[in-house]
């Protein structure tokens, strides 16, 4: 309902911020504000502060602010009015009564309460008599503690054609209430009345509030159908609009900021008692746009727990369809597939909350799973399964709602597709029909060597040293190129530029002629990346270069040379051209038009074919190298430099010392 602005802000006047904030945030005082550490992110320097005299709180870690009301919903997940009617009776304030029409279903819902919590009772007090030992011991065999019970309120029901409704009767309850709570069932052809749960462990199904709604009825006899049955529809229960556990998931998921979601409810309660609080199920029933709401209120992420065989990987891709239409910015699911034969129950058993989490940590993202189902289905070994599996990825694509969700959906699936298809017609035009693995989401579509590139970008800078003319030759890629080491406090950007400013003012011939003309900050670097002699060592110059790449150290052509230089560019300026296209994902402007995507594509092509041809260079080159190395045995003497550099003197060392 509606409540009017002056009773809001009589419940803001008698609530201070601060005391609200204050129960679940540490609050020291700082001039008129208080300050602690953000509820919303992890933080060592506090950067929430509360003004109780502007009657808000303000986290600038998290971007977030609000008053009293926001920060319940935002901390517990509360929807509005739960906030207003938990905060006005702290308050003390009187909230104003609603229209007789709508009291009049407020006190039909009361009955129904009342009713559902007699037959919990019922169920509770059932299980602890002779009639539920059977049910006992099945509660046993799962391993569901005597305070798990209790917590969840398990029970049994008789194998009674009418005892609950008995027993309610007696109560005074009505039958026609008894009906319309979905406790018994009264045939449409005059046949007496019956309990519609008979000789089943009853688990209760409880809404936000913690209130008993509904029921879930597991079968104990072998043959007994369905092995679960739950209530049926009714004023109070709706299976699209409710998911198992929520009132006690609700605080342990905004306090982790995440949300577990498994298929059942006894699986939920074994995790649960395993000490991972964050955990609901489904009710049976497929996702609907309510239920994708409600598990978006207690994590932006939740992580759906499928089983790992083909009904589970087929019970995921529907989800996705579901899912799909209702994604929007900042909310999404991923996707995690248990071993083949094991349930979160059985998982949890054998391996503790530790196993689960392992899985966990492996969820797959909402992508890929939209992926893996595509690429399944595909039949890619023909141009007419390529575009309609080209086709199917746009459609999905399509279906998001979210405007800027959905051109970061389509700008991935451009630039994934456009990569795989490459990479499946290359493999046909070439004859190798080894099976293409599914692509990883878009992230990793990018080069993953850093510390080999950094290696890599040492050694070129090096050889830019040694080789003067090779930077003259190329001096304009060298100059573009963007390198991302230090040493000693100095980026080799910098190194580089002051590198290149020598080889524009003087005819460089020589290495040596670096040490004499390179400015003083940079003769750390020098040594660093090049290396002059060391005396006491008798190491000969560029002694560092020949470590990290020791094939320079052996008489070797000066093309070979030559071609190492070139390819080392290329790598190099591939990791540039691989930053250029992760940067044009990420900051893609919200009014990108079709031109902005296809410059993304086009882009990736020429990273795809080039990153192709250095890769293959690279191998060549390797190999001409071991067979250098292999025809100098225990060869640890420098051959004549093969572009006749090698020093015909040597200098005094630079001011400073050696570096």
């Amino acid at each position: 309902m509606r409540y009017p602005p002056h009773i809001l802000d009589e419940i803001r006047a008698r609530l201070p911020v601060s005391t609200v904030v204050g129960r679940k945030v540490r609050l020291k005082k700082a001039g008129r504000e208080w300050k602690g550490l953000s509820p919303f992110s992890a933080e060592k320097t506090p950067s929430f502060f509360v003004n109780d005299g502007k009657g808000r709180y303000f986290d600038f870690s998290a971007g977030k602010d609000g008053d009293i009301f926001n920060f319940l919903m935002e901390t517990e997940g509360l929807t509005f009015p739960e906030a207003v009617e938990r905060l006005a009776g702290e308050a003390g304030v009187d909230l104003p009564r609603a229209e007789p029409e709508a009291m009049a279903v407020v006190e039909r819902r009361r009955d129904l309460y009342d009713v559902l919590e007699a037959a919990t009772r019922f169920f509770e007090n059932q299980l602890q008599r002779q009639a539920g030992r059977a049910a006992l011991a099945y509660l046993d065999g799962r391993g569901i503690a005597e305070a798990t019970r209790r917590e969840f309120r398990l029970g049994f029901a008789p194998d009674s054609r009418t005892a609950l409704f008995d027993h309610l009767s007696n109560e005074g309850l009505s039958r026609d209430l008894i009906v319309r709570a979905g406790l018994a069932i009264e045939p449409e052809d005059g046949r007496a009345l019956y309990d519609r749960f008979r000789g089943r462990v009853i688990i209760p199904i409880q809404d936000a509030k913690g209130r008993v709604i509904a029921f879930g009825g597991r079968a104990l006899a072998p043959d007994q159908q369905p092995k679960y049955l739950n209530s049926p529809e009714t004023e109070l229960f709706h299976k699209g609009e409710s998911v198992f556990n929520l009132h006690r998931a609700r605080p342990s998921a905004h306090k982790a900021g995440a949300a577990i979601v498994v298929e059942g409810y006894l699986d939920a309660i074994a995790v649960h008692q395993a000490g991972i609080g964050h955990v609901v199920a489904t009710l049976g029933t497929a996702f609907t746009e309510e239920q994708i709401a409600l598990l978006w209120r207690l994590a932006p992420e939740p992580i759906i727990c499928f089983d790992g065989d083909r009904a589970g990987r087929a019970a995921a891709f529907r989800a996705v369809d579901r899912i799909v239409p209702a994604l929007r910015t900042g909310f999404s699911f991923r996707f995690a597939f248990l071993p083949a034969g094991q349930d979160p129950d059985d998982l949890v058993k054998a391996g503790g909350p530790a196993a689960l989490g392992t899985v966990l940590d492996e969820a797959r993202s909402f992508w890929d799973v939209i992926w893996l189902r595509e690429t399944e289905a595909a039949r890619l070994d023909t141009p007419n399964g390529q575009a309609m599996f080209e086709t199917r990825i746009r459609e999905v694509t399509a279906q998001i709602g979210d405007p800027t969700l959905k051109r970061r959906y389509e700008l991935t699936a451009r630039l994934q597709v456009s990569d795989f298809l490459w990479k499946v017609t290359k493999r046909q035009v070439s004859g190798r029909t080894e099976s293409l693995a599914p692509a990883p989401a878009l992230p990793t579509l990018f080069s993953a060597e850093p510390t080999r590139l950094v290696g890599l970008e040492r050694v070129f800078l090096g050889m830019c040293i040694h080789y003067p003319d090779l930077v003259e030759h190329h001096r304009e890629k060298i100059a573009s190129m963007n390198f991302r080491g230090a040493h000693d406090g100095v980026s080799f950007n910098a190194f580089v530029a002051d590198l290149l400013r020598v080889v524009d003012a003087d005819d460089v011939r020589s290495y040596i002629e670096f040490y004499n003309l390179l400015g003083e900050s940079f003769f750390a670097s020098l040594g660093f990346l090049h290396g002059r002699e060391d005396r006491a060592l008798v190491r000969p110059w560029g002694h560092n270069l020949y470590a990290r790449f020791p094939v320079l150290q052996r008489a070797i052509p000066e093309r070979f040379v030559e071609d190492c230089f070139s390819n080392f560019m290329e790598l190099l300026w591939l990791r540039d051209l691989e930053d250029e296209l992760k940067a044009g994902v990420a900051d893609m402007p919200p009014d990108a038009d079709d031109s902005y995507g296809s410059w993304l594509v086009n882009l990736q092509h020429d990273i795809l074919a080039n990153r192709e041809r250095v890769l293959h260079k690279e191998g060549e080159l390797a190999e001409e190298a071991s067979a250098y190395r292999s025809s100098f045995e225990g060869g640890t003497t420098v051959g004549p430099d093969p572009r006749g550099m090698m020093p015909t003197r040597r200098l005094a060392a630079p001011s400073g010392g050696d570096r």
